[in-house]
């Protein structure tokens, strides 16, 4: 049995997507990170990044959430693209996964950060990182005005990496009129949310309840650059 370590951030929903997807049996293990459990000995040994998610398969361990999801499509052998053992196929496969990997996550992520949590207002950050996310957004929209998913005409772990951050678009931009600015990912969403997999994770994420509160030691833990700021 797979085990998942996992919290409700956007990264570890991708994968539990993929795992109520694919009926997998897997044993989901929560790391709270507003308690630090991501820099347990224990949990370091398997995710050096002190990250989640992280699953280990038997003698497998893999951290990141989207290579675990190319991890898991090429074991089952599901939810990757029709033809996917063609080079043309498999490249734009491989280019927007990584695409959503590199830009997508990290910029939007930086753009709450900073809006959210900094300390103190960072005007020139809030702007940049507002702009990538926004510009990001934008290109998966356009993508998706051209088919029905991300890679022809199949949903696959590219859909549900988009997922796993679109869930969050207004959170991400700071305006709650975003879905009117990217319709065709709004429709990606609607379809997808529909899908019964995705009340399985609604349930798994009501399982265990995570720390809320960002209090000192919270912060210690999510944003340990800032003890090297006031050292």
């Amino acid at each position: 049995m797979i085990q998942f370590y996992y919290n409700n951030a956007p990264n570890p929903m991708k994968v539990a997507l993929f795992l109520e997807e694919s009926g997998l049996e897997y044993s989901a293990i929560p790391v709270d990170t507003r308690k630090g459990e991501q820099f347990t000995p224990q949990y370091l040994a398997l995710n050096p990044n002190a990250k989640a998610p992280t699953i280990v398969d038997g003698d497998a361990t893999v951290f990141d959430s989207n290579a675990i999801l190319l991890y898991l499509a090429e074991k089952t052998n599901r939810f990757l693209p029709d033809q996917i053992d063609r080079p043309a196929v498999r490249g734009q496969f491989l280019s927007w996964l990584m695409f959503v990997a590199s830009g997508v996550g990290p910029f939007s992520g930086q753009a709450v950060h900073f809006r959210q949590y900094a300390p103190k207002p960072q005007e020139y950050a809030m702007t940049r990182y507002g702009y990538e996310a926004e510009r990001h957004w934008k290109i998966i929209d356009e993508r998706l005005g051209r088919g029905k998913y991300m890679i022809g005409s199949a949903y696959s772990i590219v859909d549900m990496a988009v997922w796993g951050w679109a869930r969050l678009v207004p959170h991400v931009l700071g305006d709650e009129n975003a879905w009117t600015k990217l319709p065709n990912l709004k429709r990606l969403m609607d379809e997808i949310n529909a899908r019964p997999a995705v009340a399985r994770v609604e349930a798994l994420r009501q399982k265990h309840a995570f720390k809320t509160e960002l209090d000192d030691e919270a912060r210690s833990y999510m944003f340990r650059h800032l003890s090297r700021a006031t050292s």
